[in-house]
């Protein structure tokens, strides 16, 4: 029986699958059909469209290929008709056995007598087969007007350092501008960085450099050009109202994100050094040869706290494993840097810099939450540190997103006349300008907790503002309060954009009185209680290790000044201002132009300061509306009986004031903390903006220049923060990979 049994389900079984997998074949081609019918229809009905589209497409590229080929390549096309003159042989070097010339510490030196020709460039053959590194190159000579050697006097300039990458062949070229003829010229190779010996092939003078197709030259201008078609004053984008056109404009803001996370994360991954993760072809260095992708430590000892105390919590602790020396335990005043640093000189043994230091232990001050929500969970499933920048990136991804939202919402509900192209031109700027593009360019530990503050708290207002327009908000109450909870375990400062919360909902349950109603009684609770419960256990978690409740550890850090005594000094005030809001930024002449801000100041007491680049108000022109805000906003409360858009102006320029006085009081002047405050002006712009729009003629004057006006101000904004992004600074990928760095520099800097 069993054996027939048997016999009759197998073929039923295969019955049943055969029709299944039919029925799974016919709905997938029905599918396909259907979609195909779609894009026809949909090419059918928007065909002029469509065309207009692939033309103008087909002209920026074509636009971007000529200069490319044309303008970027100038260089190759002037030098054609030189005539090369090698030097090999007026190389006073030693010579390796395979012909190369050696270059020490001692002959470093190249000096050619007697060449009696213009020099339109000389050309330094690094051999490819040596180390990478980015060499500095000095150059002196005679010609025409100029009977000895020259260099910098009270006057006037030599010829400056240059350096060039020893894998990069466009960086070999040096344009010359001598006078006349040249006599002699001299090459020293090398600095007190270089690492020696280097080799080199040869030495020409007047070689023709080669042609090069750079794809991202290219990308870079095609991407201008778009910008500034798509963004012109008769744009038709300017014709497609959010509130008119819902798919459309659902369909541009989701685009628009796309774009974004994925240019965010091409820069981060770019600073490899700094992403803790490694594969076979990325970060080969730290591959484990096994796993398909492994993660591993990167940043230094300094940059692994938080996952650290995800180990000590893991293990039932709260504070760092490892062991204070005995020395630190037993300062009068752990706290004071310069009798720590001279204890670690006589005793030889260092100590965590940049922790909370604490009855015998060592804390993590910053904000618990990215613990929480990333490091525990991956040390508890893989038994590895997690990788903050991929945390870094995940929280800008979700900025991204819940800032479009947040945006749209707004436009959508609030304005009747916001078009897509307005809305994507203030996306950007918001995006772009807000500081967290150089949250990714140093994705440290440092930047995790400020990235995560921003991505809930838009995400927060998102869901605050939902809830206003539902007849059952609790649920999206409950989650905008608990996003914006969080914040005070990521960035407790930036908690003041919970004030916003007044404006939003005064009018609803104050005014109108609908928290005494049952159901309004329930919605307050549910914006509450979120506060109440992740409080609490903040601060329980503060007590736990401190003894006090509102207790971060900020003040127990061992860093370059004793926070414990900092206190509150006015007179750190308007420098702090200053350099946050109006300093304007310092450039010179060689790309990517900007300098660190020279900082100055009539307090006499210690300022923590590190290198900025320019107050937000002198970088940023969008910024520049909201002088116009007061009369804005009188405007808006003509029309309306609420006051609602008024109150969340008032409230973000007040914190974002509040919020950089905080960070110069508490901590300092230093360039990540932007990110900290600019969401702020940045949005209360917006909102100007928007004011400004609905109050103005469509096709008007002021309108018309508005339209013109703006794209210039964003873009004038991007590319500030684009350049501030390619600055060489210490611990980024142009100190780790230099070489490479100079690469992207002799790429951008095409004209050289």
């Amino acid at each position: 029986m069993s054996d027939g049994s048997a016999a009759v389900r197998v073929p039923a079984r295969r019955a049943w699958r055969r029709p299944l997998r039919e029925r799974s074949l016919s709905a997938i081609i029905a599918s396909m059909r259907a979609f195909m019918t779609l894009l026809r229809d949909f090419v059918a009905t928007h065909h002029p469209q469509i065309r207009h589209v692939f033309k103008v497409a087909s002209a920026i590229v074509l636009c971007a290929v000529i200069l490319e080929v044309a303008v970027f390549n100038f260089n190759h096309w002037r030098s054609l008709s030189w005539e090369t003159v090698t030097l090999d042989s007026r190389i006073d070097l030693p010579q390796a056995a395979d012909g190369r010339f050696r270059v020490s510490t001692v002959d470093n030196d190249i000096e050619f007598d007697h060449l009696g020709v213009p020099v339109h460039n000389v050309r330094i053959d690094f051999s490819w087969n040596q180390g990478a590194q980015s060499v500095p190159v000095k150059l002196w000579f005679t010609d025409d007007a100029h009977s000895t050697y020259f260099d910098d006097t009270e006057y006037t300039t030599g010829v400056p350092i240059v350096h060039v990458a020893t894998n990069c062949d466009e960086s070999e070229y040096l344009n010359l501008n001598s006078s006349g003829d040249m006599g002699k010229m001299r090459i020293a190779i090398g600095g007190e960085d270089t690492v020696y010996p280097l080799y080199i092939d040869g030495v020409s003078i007047n070689a023709p450099e080669p042609f090069s197709f750079s794809t991202l030259r290219f990308g870079i201008a095609a991407a201008i050009m778009a910008f500034a078609y798509a963004f012109r004053p008769r744009s038709g984008l300017y014709r497609i109202f959010i509130k008119e056109h819902p798919h459309r404009s659902k369909c541009a803001a989701i685009g628009i994100v796309v774009v974004e996370i994925w240019l965010c994360s091409s820069f981060l991954f770019m600073g490899s050094n700094l992403v803790g993760v490694a594969t076979s072809s990325y970060n080969a260095g730290s591959w484990n040869g096994v796993s398909l992708v492994n993660t591993f430590e990167a940043g230094g000892d300094n940059a692994q706290q938080y996952a650290e105390l995800a180990k000590s919590m893991a293990h039932g602790k709260l504070y760092l494993e490892e062991e204070p020396p005995n020395w630190l335990q037993n300062m009068e005043d752990p706290y004071d840097r310069g009798a720590r640093d001279q204890l670690v000189k006589e005793t030889g043994e260092n100590y965590l810099w940049d922790v909370a230091y604490y009855d015998g232990h060592y804390y993590v001050y910053f904000g618990v939450v990215p613990v929480v929500l990333f490091y525990l969970p991956f040390y508890l499933a893989t038994g590895a540190n997690f990788p903050t920048a991929v945390g870094v990136l995940i929280g800008m991804a979700a900025f991204i997103a819940g800032v479009s939202a947040l945006l749209d919402r707004f436009a959508r509900y609030h304005f009747k006349r916001v078009s897509v192209g307005l809305y994507l031109l203030l996306q950007m700027a918001v995006v772009g300008c807000c500081g967290t593009m150089y949250l990714l360019k140093f994705p440290t530990f440092y930047s995790l907790p400020i990235m995560l503050a921003l991505a809930f708290s838009v995400w927060g207002l998102y869901f605050w503002m939902l809830g206003r327009g539902k007849r059952r908000p609790e649920v999206l109450y409950f989650a905008g309060s608990l996003c914006m909870a969080l914040v005070v375990g990521c960035r407790p400062q930036m908690v003041m954009l919970s004030f916003l919360a007044f404006p939003l909902f005064w009018r609803m349950f104050i005014t109108e009185g609908h928290i005494r109603t049952g159901a309004g009684a329930r919605q307050f609770v549910c914006l509450i209680a979120p506060y109440v419960l992740v409080c609490a256990a903040i601060m329980g978690y503060n007590y736990a290790r401190f003894g006090s409740l509102l207790d971060f550890g900020a003040n127990y850090n061992l860093t370059v000044n004793d926070m414990t005594k900092r206190g509150m000094a006015a007179g750190r005030i308007a420098p702090a201002l200053f350099a946050y809001f109006f300093q304007p930024p310092a450039a010179s002449g060689v790309f990517p132009y900007l300098q660190p801000a020279p900082f100055d100041t009539t307090y006499l007491g210690q300022t923590v300061k590190e290198p900025t680049f320019g107050g937000i108000f002198a970088c940023l022109p969008l910024l520049w509306v909201l002088p116009f805000a007061v009369s804005a906003l009188k405007m808006r409360i003509a029309q309306r009986k609420t006051r609602t858009i008024a109150g969340v102006v008032i409230v973000l320029v007040a914190s974002g004031v509040i919020i950089g006085i905080a960070d110069a009081e508490v901590a300092g002047i230093l360039q990540r903390y932007f990110a900290d405050f600019s969401i702020m002006f940045l949005m209360a712009a917006v909102l100007v903006v928007f004011i400004l729009n609905e109050n103005m003629t469509p096709g008007g004057s002021m309108h018309a220049l508005m339209l013109r006006v703006l794209p210039v101000a964003v873009f004038a904004g991007l590319a500030y923060t684009a350049l501030l992004c390619l600055v060489a600074e210490s611990g980024w990928w142009s100190d780790a990979y230099p070489w490479a760095h100079q690469a992207l520099l002799e790429t951008l800097q095409f004209w050289t």
